[in-house]
């Protein structure tokens, strides 16, 4: 099933999405916020699962589905722990701050904890109260939301607890994030707010496409209307996202609508860096992969981050064309 929240209040309100993204209605009579009905999750599905069911099917009308008027699915969550699943883009954004990447990356999992008190919904802007100085950049990824998650829960029972999917822009301040790690503490003032699609799906609506608990689709990136990147998510994911999730409860449990990303989907390309799409490749999740590969190729990066004015548009097209989480389309602006 397809669930969204409609702004409203902090929390929103909970709606039903049908398949094709067309129309919604409300969910009053189960939950009035995702955040309820994930904290009931074993109750409130088979019912949710109903309506979704009777809408597609025509047998309740519902109302025109706005992507525009959503909120992030999640308006503000519990947990927000992001991975780095994809360790291509981990070793190339690490050889553009000259830091030497550790051989552990490759068998355990990076992940930071960002802010989850403010999301922004897919259609917000990304506001900067500063210049362009901060070296502003998206990150095209893929999040899960699980239930309640025991500490210190098995990869091998970790993907039971993934509930719902959907698309990210971890919004990164390159210019900020080597002084602040530079102090040995994490990411904070350059993780500002994140976005989310409009529409979050339970992986059974990804059926064919979600194996081993990794999506294999193209996430499809147009940055000012140009199409940036189409890396293939299911392809170079060194942790799947029952790895994640269980890396993320070893030593904590993780409460119901706890969200997990993946990390800056990327991809390789003959075992080495990718291509541009307009030279055949896949492009990129972010404008910080392309600019370490001209820093590579021709010794400095000649693509700048994000201006005023700029956009970013994050999608997921299914086999038959149609998208399944809606699209994340964002402006920067100046606050």
């Amino acid at each position: 099933m397809k669930l969204a929240s409609l702004k409203h209040g902090r929390d929103g309100k909970l709606v039903v999405v049908s398949k094709d993204l067309s129309r919604c209605i409300p969910a009053d009579d189960i939950a009035t916020t995702l955040q309820a009905a994930l904290d009931d999750w074993a109750n409130s599905s088979p019912k949710l699962q109903a309506l979704y069911s009777a809408l597609n099917a025509g047998d309740v009308k519902g109302e025109a589905f706005d992507e525009a008027a959503c909120a992030s699915p999640l308006p503000r969550a519990y947990q927000w722990a992001d991975g780095s699943a994809y360790v291509n883009h981990v070793e190339l954004v690490r050889k553009a701050r000259n830091a030497e990447m550790p051989a552990t990356f490759w068998t355990d999992p990076l992940m930071y904890q960002g802010g989850s008190d403010t999301f922004l919904g897919p259609r917000d802007a990304i506001v900067m109260p500063q210049d362009e100085g901060w070296g502003i950049d998206f990150e095209a990824e893929i999040a899960v939301i699980t239930d309640d998650v025991p500490m210190g829960v098995s990869e091998g029972n970790a993907g039971d607890h993934i509930k719902l999917l959907m698309l990210v822009n971890d919004v990164s301040l390159r210019g900020l994030i080597p002084g602040e790690l530079a102090k040995g503490f994490g990411f904070f003032q350059s993780k500002p707010s994140s976005a989310f699609s409009p529409v979050c799906v339970t992986p059974d609506e990804l059926d064919g496409v979600w194996a081993d608990t990794k999506l294999s689709l193209p996430l499809v990136s147009r940055y000012n209307g140009d199409m940036f990147g189409k890396p293939e998510a299911g392809v170079d994911m060194t942790f799947n996202f029952a790895k994640l999730v269980s890396h993320a409860a070893k030593t904590r449990p993780l409460g119901a609508g706890a969200v997990i990303g993946s990390g800056t989907v990327s991809n390789k390309l003959d075992g080495g860096p990718g291509k541009p799409v307009a030279e055949g490749g896949v492009g990129y999740s972010c404008i910080a992969e392309i600019r370490m590969i001209e820093m590579i190729e021709n010794g400095a990066p000649t693509t700048s981050f994000m201006k005023f004015g700029d956009t970013i548009r994050i999608e997921m097209f299914g086999k038959d064309g149609q998208s399944i989480f809606g699209a994340i389309d964002q402006v920067v602006e100046k606050g």
